[in-house]
């Protein structure tokens, strides 16, 4: 079964910027763009090195129960731009029906300006399985035992 993500265009959103897509046959993310207010359109949104914004998308969401959307970094972003999310993956829960936004973080040495309609990040939607949490006394031994933080080495 196909998951279905039900969008709704928020007031004030610009209807030309288009919904979140996949760009190629095998993209496991759908672009998603920046859809900034009407009075900030034509001069963008100016991110200064060091400096992090929530970049609006102009869209709210209805994912299926049983799924997740993460919001993941567009990968020629971070590598030309030093542009990342901070709270990468970010989750959005199936049951969150608010304004969808895009925390960005200019990690690069040079002002990054985010364009309106432009693709700023991706989203992926994924099944979620919920656990039960319990108590115990113990664990069970493995082979790493408490070994952690770089304890498997680099080679």
């Amino acid at each position: 079964m196909t998951p279905v993500v039900r969008f709704l265009r928020l007031p004030g959103g610009d209807p030309d910027v288009a919904l979140p897509a996949y760009l190629t046959a095998g993209a496991a993310g759908a672009d998603l763009r920046a859809n900034l207010p009407a009075e900030q359109r034509a001069a963008g949104l100016v991110l200064n090195p060091g400096a992090r914004a929530l970049v609006p998308t102009g869209l709210a969401c209805q994912i299926p129960k049983g799924f997740e959307m993460q919001i993941r970094a567009r990968s020629g972003l971070a590598l030309r731009k030093g542009i990342a999310l901070p709270n990468a993956p970010a989750t959005i829960d199936s049951d969150y029906r608010g304004p969808l936004g895009v925390i960005l973080i200019n990690l690069g040495q040079e002002p990054f300006r985010v364009e309106h309609g432009a693709r700023i990040a991706q989203i992926v939607i994924a099944p979620v399985a919920r656990a039960e949490f319990r108590l115990t006394d113990a664990l069970d031994a493995t082979g790493r035992g408490t070994g952690g933080y770089g304890s498997t080495g680099t080679k």
